[in-house]
């Protein structure tokens, strides 16, 4: 069977999915975002998972569990900061969804959702965010033997939306 590839409209917080993606920084500690909504719902046992993890790099990813997510992992990915990587911003961010996809195969995750990485503070142009992050998934979905069914790229806004269901018609 093929993998879908689905652009929503969601709270990521609240799909209940075997794994959503976390565009957290570099301490995995929480923030702002997407990532202090993680934590927020997930509770302090997400907080104690994160702190064993000695944090992440750009490009990298760790997962943990959900806690009281829905969802049962939380893969947690580094996203760059836009103009602070010497050019080197595409292939880190790419690097994000690649490594991303390479713990959920890992862990047997069937469902997962991704939010828009290094979109939000770090000042990703979301245009090129998103070709980005679809290039990579259907990069990874064409090359790598894995059991996903459904990729969720999960926006927060109805502009972001349409940049994602546009480039995955």
């Amino acid at each position: 069977m093929p993998t879908e590839l689905i652009a929503i409209k969601e709270d990521i917080t609240a799909m209940p999915l075997d794994a959503i993606v976390n565009s957290a920084n570099r301490r995995l500690l929480g923030g702002g975002g997407v990532d202090g909504a993680i934590h927020r719902t997930a509770g302090e046992e997400l907080y104690q998972e994160c702190l064993t993890l000695s944090g992440c790099m750009e490009g990298e990813a760790r997962i943990t569990k959900g806690y009281r997510l829905p969802a049962k992992w939380v893969i947690h990915t580094v996203g760059p900061i836009y103009g602070n990587e010497n050019g080197h911003e595409a292939d880190m961010l790419r690097s994000c969804y690649m490594m991303s996809l390479y713990l959920a195969v890992d862990h047997n995750v069937k469902n997962i959702a991704f939010p828009n990485i290094s979109t939000g503070v770090y000042g990703y142009p979301i245009e090129e965010a998103a070709q980005i992050a679809v290039d990579a998934v259907k990069e990874f979905i064409a090359e790598e033997k894995h059991q996903l069914e459904k990729i969720y790229f999960v926006s927060f806004t109805d502009e972001d939306l349409e940049i994602y269901q546009n480039l995955l018609k």
